[in-house]
């Protein structure tokens, strides 16, 4: 089978609509591509955050370099981010190795975490004035040794939460180094976030390349797809509010987070029942 032939039109469809709103919000494709990959396409949770940060390692890497033309990375900052997040990500894939990856514990485990990183991103979006408001001033006030250490705190916890559920290295990240870096440009903020997240998702989506959870196949297609749905996004967003925008976004989000809590209750509450189912059978057996 060729590259044309093993060419998916619904994931490219998908990639294409999850790229208009990435170029439209700036929020991460993680927090949209992962759920629609596991929601509407029924990709098994770890496939879907494998591919999907694989598929953001190649998309942020061509951000990074326009970034990178136009001076608007501050590598100090990614530097300090990696610091935390790099071994930190290897440590998690080394966790996440000794399980089995496909099986029901992975299933859940990634679901749980996707949704708190789901709803942590949103109430971000929401939030991010407030929070920036409130906080920015205090801890932008602290000697540079504890802003570094913050710094390398900060990406520790991107580290792992982007492991588990491939979401974390946008909203939330851009949101702690404003805080962090009040008189940091907010281009040096999004430039210094997006070349952050290509180490990061590298190292995890390679993790997950070696537990097998990735679908060669599947990320092709998507980035096909992402390409123009990006253009687009991106030529559209200055035509359209920013703050309603962000919360719409929010609101979807919030609403795909309910909606795989009820899927992991829903299947924990079938694995209880069919385990029940088991050894009442077994106890009811006729002893030989």
């Amino acid at each position: 089978m060729n590259a044309f032939q093993s060419l998916q039109p619904l994931y490219s469809m998908a990639g294409f609509a999850v790229g208009l709103l990435v170029g439209l919000t700036g929020v991460g494709g993680g927090s949209l591509m992962t759920p629609l990959l596991i929601l509407l396409f029924g990709v098994h949770p770890a496939t879907a955050v494998g591919t999907d940060l694989l598929y953001a390692a190649v998309t942020k890497t061509a951000g990074s370099v326009v970034h990178g033309f136009n001076r608007t990375v501050d590598w100090r900052v990614v530097r300090r981010l990696a610091t935390g997040s790099v071994p930190m990500t290897a440590l998690t894939m080394l966790a996440l190795s000794h399980i089995d990856i496909k099986g029901a514990a992975a299933r859940e485990l990634i679901a749980v975490a996707l949704t708190l990183a789901l709803v942590m991103t949103a109430l971000t979006l929401i939030f991010r004035e407030t929070i920036v408001a409130r906080y920015a001033h205090r801890i932008g006030a602290l000697p540079p040794k504890r802003i570094a250490v913050l710094t390398v705190g900060v990406g520790a916890m991107l580290g792992i939460l982007v492991s588990i559920s491939s979401v974390g290295a946008g909203a939330i990240g851009v949101t702690a180094l404003v805080v962090l870096y009040p008189r940091l440009p907010t281009a040096r903020i999004v430039g210094s976030d997006i070349a952050h997240a290509v180490p990061l998702t590298l190292v995890a989506g390679i993790g997950h390349w070696f537990l097998g959870s990735v679908d060669v196949d599947i990320l092709v297609s998507l980035l096909l797809g992402s390409v123009p749905g990006i253009l687009l996004g991106s030529y559209a967003a200055v035509r359209l509010p920013e703050t309603l925008l962000r919360r719409v976004l929010a609101a979807v989000l919030i609403a795909v987070a309910a909606k795989l809590s009820l899927d992991v209750h829903a299947s924990s509450k079938n694995v209880a029942i069919t385990a029940i189912g088991v050894r009442g059978t077994a106890s009811t057996a006729p002893q030989r």
